[in-house]
């Protein structure tokens, strides 16, 4: 068995809506070895920014040996439930001194109308390189803003050039942020819900993060055109909604 959640991570997060275990997800060999598949997909980018290596692990099945991984989903368990379903991963990359800000939003507000429940959308967040800090635009949130149950409004366009998304959440009181300072091979959690967003990048350190979020395989994912293409996988357990999976026959 790998390292797990206590019962007093699982409250802290249900109260906060984040989590910073302060443990290595990987060991340093693995660590290696996804840092290495991080550089060779950075490296055949194209004309993307390096903040926009979205969905991975369509291209690359190595990254299920991660995603898939005993390592991973013991962490996530306890949050999720035994039955699993990975939903996406991202490498995120932000460039030193040029790497954009990300707006405050929640990632439900994007998601609406693609599941049936969100409450139970978690993901994780693993520093690779040198880290995340306050300097080369670590993750921050506002703890406890899950709580309002998702689909937040009060959006305002955003200029692209500067900022990851199109849009970001106004009026966020950010005295009450928490900074998300993350060494090499330290992970955070948080749920779907959750207000979060980071500074850009004002450092000579490149900020480098690959995420992995998951669901309760009991959530349903719609018949929508937001869906079409999409593609998940059966990580863990039994499929309770009757789910399409990349991995397991829809008569299954």
């Amino acid at each position: 068995m790998t390292e797990t959640l206590t019962d007093r991570d699982i409250a802290f997060f249900r109260e906060n809506g984040y989590l910073l275990p302060g443990r290595r997800l990987l060991s340093e060999e693995r660590l290696v070895r996804l840092e290495q598949i991080f550089n060779e997909h950075l490296a055949d980018k194209g004309d993307k920014l390096s903040d926009e290596l979205d969905t991975p692990h369509y291209r690359d099945a190595r990254l299920l040996d991660y995603l898939l991984s005993d390592e991973v989903l013991d962490w996530i368990e306890p949050l999720v439930g035994p039955d699993i379903a990975l939903w996406s991963s991202h490498f995120i990359s932000k460039d030193p001194f040029t790497g954009r800000a990300t707006p405050w939003h929640e990632d439900s507000a994007f998601w609406e109308g693609r599941f049936d429940s969100y409450d139970s959308i978690v993901t994780i967040w693993l520093a690779l390189e040198e880290g995340s800090f306050k300097e080369n635009g670590c993750m921050r949130v506002i703890p406890g803003s899950h709580l309002g149950g998702g689909f937040s409004e009060g959006y305002e366009p955003t200029d692209i050039t500067e900022q990851t998304f199109h849009a970001g959440l106004t009026g966020v009181d950010e005295d009450k942020a928490v900074y998300f300072e993350l060494e090499r091979g330290e992970f955070s959690m948080h749920d779907g819900r959750i207000v979060h967003g980071a500074k850009p990048n004002t450092s000579e350190i490149r900020r480098t993060g690959y995420t992995m979020r998951y669901f309760p395989s009991s959530v349903k994912m719609q018949d929508v055109p937001q869906n079409e293409g999409w593609r998940i996988w059966l990580a863990r357990g039994r499929d309770l909604a009757g789910n399409d999976y990349a991995n397991v026959p829809a008569s299954t």
